[in-house]
């Protein structure tokens, strides 16, 4: 590929609506992300009795289940990102191939 199709490509308002959305979208998951772990990591160091709460009668503390849910946060927050990726944004980037393949079948 030649440095002026990449140009064109760059130029096309399609491509920066994509890189636009899709940074947006990346910075709000992350955001998320980052807020919950650092609540969990603040709450460890500011009031670990909090998490050290043990459940009934067991072994298991309050912290365990927190911990388990930030993981399964992170798997859903991936998921959410997948999904609009494998349609939005593969679509606008189709959208994108489709438009550039036809400029140059044309010149």
């Amino acid at each position: 590929m030649t440095k002026e199709q990449i140009a064109r490509i760059k130029n096309n308002p399609k491509y920066q609506e994509l890189v636009t959305k899709r940074s947006k979208f990346a910075w709000k998951l992350s955001i998320i992300m980052l807020v919950v772990y650092y609540a969990f990591i603040m709450t460890i160091a500011f009031s670990p009795e909090t998490l050290g709460t043990k459940i009934g009668d067991g072994v298991i503390t309050i912290g365990i289940p927190v911990g388990i849910a930030i993981i399964f946060i992170s798997f859903i927050l991936a998921g959410i990102y997948v999904n609009r990726a494998n349609g939005e944004f593969d679509d606008l980037t189709q959208e994108i191939k489709d438009e550039f393949n036809e400029e140059v079948v044309a010149v």
